[in-house]
């Protein structure tokens, strides 16, 4: 995959940035950590800008973003409480009424969730769902959203450049950061859900 993101951008330049990390945002699989480290290295052996660069990858993460915001909002709240009246809320052991919930907490934290999730791999993609879901006003979704797509970009498009022709050793340090970031999000998760556990467990008595 590597080597078909590299021709593309290539052949395309500032367009090819633009669309691949579209593309990534809706099929996070899709590296957007060599797109933008090699974008970087463009800039110093092509005629290519490091803000031109920067530019077109942010509008290609609005675009993505925003594309799954929509969908996300074509899912409507009553819709996916019915879908967990049966057999699949018993499976994920879930209840129409956590959908509520889930979504008031979103309505609470999700600012903070849209801005912080732009820097955490593959999640950065997804929150754009559930801020659809939720119904998140689209200004401040779009703000945020700008925010963290242009700090993501503008530190991997950077080092690219500044690695120049080892820009590939980004990657690796890269590949760290991605293990040590989800690591902490399972670990956080593991103790929320423990302490909502708990809690429940605490107002039954």
């Amino acid at each position: 995959m590597q080597d078909w993101i590299i021709n593309i951008l290539n052949q395309f330049g500032y367009f090819g940035i633009a669309a691949l990390i579209a593309i990534e945002n809706i099929f996070p699989p899709i590296p957007s950590e060599v797109i933008l480290t090699f974008g970087g290295f463009m800039t110093t052996y092509t005629e290519m800008n490091e803000w031109m660069v920067i530019l077109a990858a942010t509008a290609g993460s609005l675009v993505g973003a925003v594309l799954l915001y929509e969908v996300g909002s074509l899912v409507s709240q009553e819709w996916l409480a019915k879908v967990l009246q049966g057999k699949t809320g018993k499976i994920l052991r879930l209840k129409p009424g956590d959908v509520y919930r889930a979504s008031d907490w979103f309505q609470k934290k999700g600012y903070a969730a849209v801005l912080i999730c732009r820097f955490i791999p593959i999640v950065r993609s997804l929150i754009s769902i559930p801020a659809g879901m939720a119904r998140m006003k689209l200004l401040p979704f779009f703000l945020l959203t700008t925010l963290g797509s242009v700090i993501w970009n503008t530190a991997l498009i950077w080092l690219g450049s500044l690695a120049g022709a080892s820009w590939k050793r980004i990657l690796t340090v890269f590949d760290t950061y991605a293990l040590a970031v989800l690591g902490i999000a399972v670990v956080c998760a593991v103790v929320i859900g423990l302490l909502a556990y708990r809690k429940k467990g605490l107002r039954g008595k």
